[in-house]
């Protein structure tokens, strides 16, 4: 007699990609969720007759997946979409962001427009983010407020910041950061230094030091442009990897962003060294930054993810945007189809990035004791029939396809609607905030 299976919500009539880039999906499934994990997977006509269930979701045929993990974003950043479009990353920067930051940023800015990012996120599809920024104690609180799972790094840059004026108390502040995130269900902390250009020897040596005391992880942008190189190799001889492994910050609890501009031997080093990348191609893009080497990353062996990068350079927050441009981006600058299938893609949107940011095993796919994150994607649509197989997730999907998102075994939006926030409220505070730009 089969074993009767007790679980808090059951989605059924699904099909079931339990491990996106691995595994085929499977038809006619469902996926038991008991309190914050994943109880079972598999199909409908495994599933006990005497199943008792305290919520049914009824996924219709769609399509249940993990949710995607965004390894990289500004969340607060979303008060600058389209603010300084078409420009070379400096002068974007220097001429622009920098002294917007100055300006506007503060607690409630970094907390609505946080909560506006978390919004955008959850509808398309995304469970996990990685966010870097300052004031990430209200980033923090916006996130868990709105129920999305996070690594939040406080910034640390050698200029005054907002919310640290005197740069020299930048690591003091990310100390302090770190003391004020006691809830970790959701939330997990990190320190965020900018740049090998913005951080001096001393404040990355620190920084690293503060990281490795806490066993949080260290992220920090990297040879995101040739003037970077041009730069780090004109002050100190080596090249922005290798500046960053001399003062001992390579290793697998540090997260390089962007690494667009890196050679063999820094790709050997990241490998050896065990350190996790995360790409943005639409930011890079945008930017014109270059195209980061990730089929030589892959073959290498170096954990991977993608990430959205801000608003203020992307311009949104779609993962699935962000795995169709990448798996697109490479395939025409080696000029060979083959290059970064649409199943890699995903597997690094999902599985991949939460091993970089040190929640593999948990997050990125629907088995039995991994965290309750997934995403039920409405595959009733003319762009997404016929579903032969997955790589139409990569190629024709978008966010706005995912009709009910599912974060820590709770449903944050179903059916397109938010649940676990006033929406219509975060959109107004962030419309008002946005008169001062």
């Amino acid at each position: 007699m089969p074993i009767p299976l007790l679980c808090d919500l059951l989605i059924i009539n699904a099909v079931a990609l339990a491990e996106p880039g691995l595994h085929p999906p499977i038809d006619h499934g469902f996926v038991a969720i008991h309190g914050e994990t994943i109880q079972a997977v598999g199909r409908m006509t495994d599933l006990p007759p005497q199943t008792l269930t305290r919520r049914t979701i009824d996924a219709r045929g769609g399509l249940v997946m993990p949710g995607l993990v965004n390894g990289h974003c500004h969340a607060a950043m979303t008060l600058f979409r389209g603010l300084a479009d078409d420009l070379p990353l400096m002068e974007w920067l220097q001429r622009h962001i920098f002294p917007a930051e100055a300006r506007l940023v503060s607690r409630e800015m970094v907390y609505w427009c946080s909560k506006l990012a978390a919004a955008e996120m959850i509808l398309s599809g995304t469970t996990t983010v990685a966010d870097s920024y300052f004031f990430e104690e209200e980033a923090a609180r916006a996130f868990r407020e709105a129920g999305l799972r996070a690594v939040v790094a406080q910034g640390v840059i050698d200029f005054p910041a907002p919310g640290v004026p005197d740069p020299g108390k930048n690591i003091e502040a990310a100390a302090s950061f770190m003391d004020s995130c006691q809830d970790r269900r959701l939330i997990t902390p990190a320190i965020f230094c900018h740049s090998p250009y913005t951080c001096s020897p001393k404040t990355l040596e620190r920084a690293k030091k503060l990281a490795a005391s806490q066993g949080c992880k260290l992220f920090i942008h990297l040879a995101e442009t040739k003037g970077e190189v041009e730069q780090i190799r004109g002050q100190y001889g080596r090249s922005p990897a290798q500046h960053l492994d001399h003062l001992g910050l390579l290793d697998r609890d540090t997260v390089a962003v962007h690494c667009v501009h890196l050679d063999r031997d820094d790709i050997s080093l990241l490998k050896e060294r065990g350190t996790g990348v995360i790409t943005c191609p639409e930011s890079n893009m945008k930017l014109a930054s270059g195209i980061a080497p990730i089929p030589a990353m892959l073959e290498a062996g170096i954990p991977l993810g993608i990430g959205t990068d801000g608003c203020a350079s992307n311009n949104d927050l779609d993962l699935f945007c962000e795995m169709d441009s990448l798996a697109k981006l490479h395939k025409v600058a080696s000029l060979d189809p083959t290059t970064l299938p649409a199943s890699q893609a995903l597997r690094l949107a999902s599985s991949g990035g939460a091993q970089v940011l040190g929640l593999g095993g948990s997050v990125g796919r629907l088995a039995p004791g991994c965290k309750a994150d997934c995403l039920i994607i409405d595959l009733n649509q003319p762009h997404l029939t016929p579903f032969h197989n997955p790589d139409i997730l990569v190629y024709a999907a978008k966010g706005s396809d995912v009709r009910t998102t599912i974060i820590d075994g709770t449903v944050v939006m179903d059916e397109r609607r938010i649940l676990s926030f006033d929406l219509t409220l975060a959109m107004a505070k962030v419309r008002e905030l946005a008169k001062e730009v």
